[in-house]
């Protein structure tokens, strides 16, 4: 459907821009969420701020002006990615300064999950001016609530590094954190950065979701290492959101023991800053955290047993 299309609702047949208020709206920064790849999945309040703002910037005009055409939206779009960040701000900027209403707009999705719009809502709030979130569509949300992994808790981690050792680093990093965990790949590395996550994290429960909302959207659930090799004998193909289930108590557990045994077996020979140096680079946990635990453990070693 396009602009001046039809929809059907209780009060009966209306055009698009009946259903959009007319109201005008206030000058300000506004961070408009725009489809993952359906292009219904828009929002009616995404629509009318993208129609009656003044300027909308985009990552790629090339994308950004299919949604215009699609709903007959504003035409005047500026490019503002990570390559001309630095160069274009200052220009929007004095726009938001002259009054004008800005959308910002990403290539897909919410707006500042993954790219630049951070400096921009940064500089505009610094300077003074109302940012206003559009709220709707998400990759990371959309992969989440369908993946069947727990939703209670969750981490962002976006992009892993491209290189394994780096990668590896990062996912050890975020081992520990006692929820689901949702990265964004692209589909030459899922194979990889999945055989990653098994190695590092072990065999936890994981969903790869590809093409979102788009007409061959693909769910593939199960453990990380049979996902991993799913994906290098079937390469994904699209952009792809990788959720991975939080680590079991058990396991949680037998880390905790295994540093406890590697403290007590450092703190035979060495200091409590030397054993909790070593353990932490040893396991790659944070240093602080080795450090406390350190501690405990050599007052309870120094403390004499009960007569």
């Amino acid at each position: 459907m396009h602009a001046g299309a039809t929809y059907l609702y209780a009060g009966g047949m209306d055009t698009l821009n009946d259903l959009l208020s007319p109201a005008p709206i206030d000058p300000g920064l506004y961070i408009v969420s725009t489809p993952i790849g359906n292009l219904e999945d828009v929002t009616l309040r995404a629509l009318r701020i993208l129609r009656d703002a003044n300027a909308i910037a985009c990552e790629d005009t090339r994308t950004t002006l299919r949604l215009v055409q699609r709903y007959g939206l504003c035409r005047t779009l500026l490019p503002y990615h990570e390559h001309n960040a630095r160069q274009a701000l200052p220009g929007i900027l004095r726009r938001l300064a002259d009054g004008e209403a800005v959308a910002l707009v990403s290539d897909a999705g919410t707006p500042l999950v993954s790219d630049p719009g951070y400096r921009l809502v940064e500089a505009a709030l610094d300077a003074g001016h109302p940012v206003i979130p559009i709220p709707g569509p998400s990759a990371m949300l959309a992969g989440l609530v369908a993946a069947g992994l727990p939703t209670d808790r969750f981490f962002f981690a976006g992009f892993l590094p491209n290189r394994q050792a780096a990668r590896r680093a990062a996912l050890e990093e975020l081992a520990a954190i006692p929820g689901t965990l949702v990265f964004y790949e692209s589909p030459g590395r899922a194979a990889d950065t999945l055989a990653d996550i098994a190695a590092v994290l072990g065999d936890r429960p994981a969903c790869l979701a590809r093409e979102l909302t788009k007409r061959f959207e693909e769910w593939r659930r199960g453990a990380a290492a049979e996902l991993a090799a799913g994906a290098e004998a079937e390469p994904p193909r699209g952009e792809c959101v990788i959720m991975v289930g939080p680590p079991s108590a058990e396991s949680q557990a037998v880390a905790l023991a295994d540093i406890d045994t590697m403290l007590r077996a450092a703190l035979a020979h060495d200091s409590v800053r030397d054993a909790a140096a070593a353990v932490a680079e040893a396991t790659g946990q944070k240093r602080r955290q080795v450090y406390a635990r350190a501690l405990e453990l050599a007052k309870a070693l120094a403390e004499p047993p009960d007569p």
